[in-house]
């Protein structure tokens, strides 16, 4: 079948790092410290190296953040929901296996009953540090960046390290491609919308990848973590922006609260942090011991190094997403009188740590025998009026402010789309601007992923547990009104004129038909 839709421009698209449905998740060992310090000191300049950047005389602590809103009463339970594993519920209450495990007598961690009543851990008494280390628009991606230009001036392991990074084509194939390490930071910044110089301040932090053109062999394949699963710089930055998000995004949408290192030690997170800083705190958990930790949440630890090299993040500090903020009219991305599934409810914009602000749905021409993955027939549409700011690899960012710049106002993430038109066109809402397909990100069957963002903020579809000050607007296209479910990703529903839609894998059942 020959297509009729004319663009003024067309690319054929490759991949980049979501997931349609949440994959099984298998618990790997973690493996011993990085035999060199696991938290480097600010760096030497070896013979031939431009001089690193000069502290400051003193570093600033800025004020702490207050609430007006917060939950002083954390749960005390959990039901189990069907689909639910002990790991992804640690992870919702940022505890471990081991910790739920021994608190409920668990003798087998892997069964569990729908229904089951699973006892949580109770509020730590110590909290987290009041060092406030970043504001929030220097976690999130909220302006435009070079890293080129970032690190020109430094004579950096960035341009000369490689990794292979793996996109996906329409028809569900990885493609593999060198990237240097300039691009690789470009890229996951890209992808997860944080800011790329958190990114290198971590990798100068752990690794002097900013101050060292030749780090040791260990570095150069893990520096981060040392896990093999997430060897190479892809996966360990990948790893290091899904973990950010999912302490900003946990904090202030999830009702996360509390940390947990592997040794079992457990901290309140400090109630006059910000966001920003909560996400710093939460991540370094993630792979630092206890004593490592602290030195790198305190004034002396990343932040210093970030001081150093970026100066005081918190000149021109602002919040991305402002008090009170109104959604557009958004229609739904697909042409009126056609019925399409609702496949996916609310699920991370890129990536589980996102905010959980992301659809899916599956075009509804026949699928080619033999295969879930093909270029749909039917075209998916403009929610609104806007300019392509962003085209390729299976992604198109539309932005709804025509400045052509995805990092401010409001933009919409399409995903798993191919032959969209290229960056700088126009277009109006109900303009055809690409097929779904399996191109980008990660995806076993074909289908179109959608979510919002404001100044390079993922915003939750709904936010029954979001604290007060950074409650989204709805989400809303063609007047129906997404509502997630708290603690469960992809789960939800759609609901208009008193219809309510449910989200559900499959195109059997008429609970997910979606048409306006």
């Amino acid at each position: 079948m020959k297509r009729c839709v004319v663009y003024l421009a067309i690319s054929l698209l490759l991949a980049g790092c979501l997931r349609e449905q949440p994959q099984i998740i298998v618990i790997t060992a973690t493996f011993p410290p990085l035999s060199e310090a696991a938290v480097l000191q600010p760096n030497t300049p070896q013979a031939g190296m431009l001089p690193l950047p000069t502290f400051p005389a003193q570093l600033i602590v800025p004020t702490p953040h207050s609430y007006t809103t917060l939950a002083d009463v954390m749960p005390k339970e959990h039901v189990v929901k069907a689909g639910e594993t002990l790991f992804v519920i640690a992870q919702a209450y940022n505890t471990t296996v081991n910790t739920l495990a021994t608190l409920n007598n668990l003798a087998n961690p892997d069964l569990l009953e729908v229904g089951q009543v699973l006892a949580l851990p109770s509020e730590p008494l110590q909290q987290t540090p009041a060092v406030k280390l970043l504001p929030d628009n220097r976690l999130v991606r909220a302006e435009t960046l070079s890293v080129a230009a970032l690190v020109q001036s430094f004579n950096s392991y960035l341009p000369y390290a490689r990794d292979i990074v793996t996109t996906r084509t329409a028809n569900g194939a990885g493609l593999d491609e060198e990237l240097n390490g300039i691009q690789i930071v470009e890229r996951v910044s890209l992808e997860y919308s944080v800011d790329p110089r958190l990114l290198l301040a971590v990798l100068e932090y752990r690794a002097g990848w900013l101050s060292k053109p030749n780090p040791s062999p260990l570095l150069q394949t893990y520096p981060i973590i040392s896990d093999l699963a997430r060897a190479g710089l892809y996966k360990q930055l990948a790893f290091l922006a899904n973990e950010l998000n999912r302490g900003y995004y946990g904090w202030k949408g999830r009702g996360l609260r509390t940390i947990e290192f592997s040794s079992g030690q457990r901290l309140a997170l400090n109630r006059q942090l910000n966001p920003a800083s909560i996400a710093v705190q939460t991540a370094f958990s993630r792979f630092l011991g206890y004593e490592e930790w602290q030195a790198a949440v305190s004034t002396n630890g990343l932040y210093r190094t970030y001081v150093q090299f970026f100066g005081d993040p918190f000149v021109g500090a602002f919040e991305p997403v402002p008090a009170n903020l109104q959604q557009p009219p958004l229609a739904l991305p697909f042409a009126r009188g056609e019925v399409w599934y609702y496949t996916g409810g609310a699920h991370g914009g890129w990536g589980s740590g996102s905010a959980w602000g992301a659809l899916d749905f599956a075009p509804p021409d026949e699928r080619p025998a033999g295969t879930l993955c093909y270029t749909s027939l039917i075209p998916v549409r403009a929610v609104a009026d806007g300019i392509v700011a962003r085209s390729g690899d299976g992604v198109l960012i539309l932005d709804l402010d025509y400045d052509g710049n995805e990092a401010t106002g409001w933009t919409i993430l399409y995903l798993h789309v191919s032959e969209t038109p290229a960056a700088g066109v126009m277009v109006r809402q109900g303009d055809p601007i690409g097929f779904a397909s399996c191109a980008g990100g990660f995806s076993n069957a074909t289908h179109l992923h959608i979510a919002r963002r404001y100044n390079g903020e993922w915003l939750p579809t709904d936010c029954t547990q979001c604290l007060s000050e950074y409650a989204p607007p709805p989400f809303v296209m063609s007047g129906w009104v997404i509502q997630g479910i708290a603690g469960q990703e992809y789960q939800g529903y759609m609901e208009k004129d008193g219809v309510r839609q449910r989200a559900e894998q499959g195109r059997h059942t008429t609970i997910n038909h979606i048409s306006w």
